[in-house]
């Protein structure tokens, strides 16, 4: 293959999946990791993707969020994978905040042959899925409603929120840094993520492996928030230094 068919194909699989390693580059391509790095410097030289340590990802994920349906797409099966180990480990009539974002959705939908779930969201998305279950009781929270992916924020979300104490809270993340500091695009989303965590009695972060070293501008807090890390890939070497510290629960899926 010439160097500018692979090149456009490293393109079209990072816009696919968000991201992606160093290594699945070289065995899809059969060529040397040296090839591939160097790929990745030109395509990052050209802007036309965002250069990671051991990978690259979309441009737009060093400053401003994917769009939602690119999102919802990426990592589809990992998500999935993830979603179901994290059912697995909600009982029936079990109450449960779940959160803005595309996994945290995916959790949504592997909770549907649960019984007797209350669910508290903040998600329009989830809520839209979940009134298909009669026997659950859907509560959705009040605010201002961001059309580009179904989720409710604002001071009214805060305040609505903060009214309950529930066992599980399924939070998402944006990135997660070197240092364990779990990064979010919007200081408002981050504000509704600190309110879940406190009202929660156990607190499971959900999110695909292209969220390690990915940037995001606001930081949520450190690892120590979190009771369970769901993922489908183990984390750097860095970040597990954190989890261990912090005795969070590590799920891989």
């Amino acid at each position: 293959m010439k160097q500018t068919q692979r090149h456009e194909s490293i393109i079209d699989l990072v816009r696919k999946h968000g991201y992606v390693s160093t290594e699945e580059l070289v065995e899809h391509f059969g060529v040397s990791p040296q090839t591939i790095r160097r790929d990745l410097n030109e395509l990052a030289e050209q802007h036309k993707i965002q250069r990671h340590h051991g990978g690259a990802a979309l441009l737009s994920s060093s400053a401003v969020n994917a769009a939602y349906n690119d999102r919802k797409v990426m990592w589809f099966e990992e998500k999935a994978r993830i979603a179901e180990r994290v059912a697995s480990h909600i009982p029936d009539g079990a109450t449960l905040f779940i959160d803005i974002g595309t996994t945290p959705e995916a959790v949504a939908h592997a909770l549907l042959n649960h019984k007797n779930l209350r669910v508290v969201t903040n998600n329009l998305n989830v809520a839209t899925l979940l009134t298909g279950k009669p026997d659950f009781r859907l509560i959705l929270a009040g605010g201002e409603v961001r059309s580009r992916d179904g989720g409710i924020i604002g001071e009214a979300t805060l305040d609505f929120i903060s009214q309950f104490r529930l066992d599980y809270g399924i939070l998402g993340i944006s990135g997660i840094d070197g240092d364990g500091s779990l990064l979010e695009f919007d200081y408002h989303e981050v504000r509704t993520k600190r309110a879940i965590i406190e009202n929660s009695r156990c607190v499971m972060l959900v999110t695909d492996h292209s969220k390690f070293g990915r940037n995001a501008m606001v930081n949520l807090g450190n690892m120590g928030l979190i009771d369970y890390l769901f993922t489908d890939k183990q984390p750097p070497d860095s970040v597990m230094n954190i989890i261990r510290q912090h005795d969070v629960k590590l799920e891989l899926c």
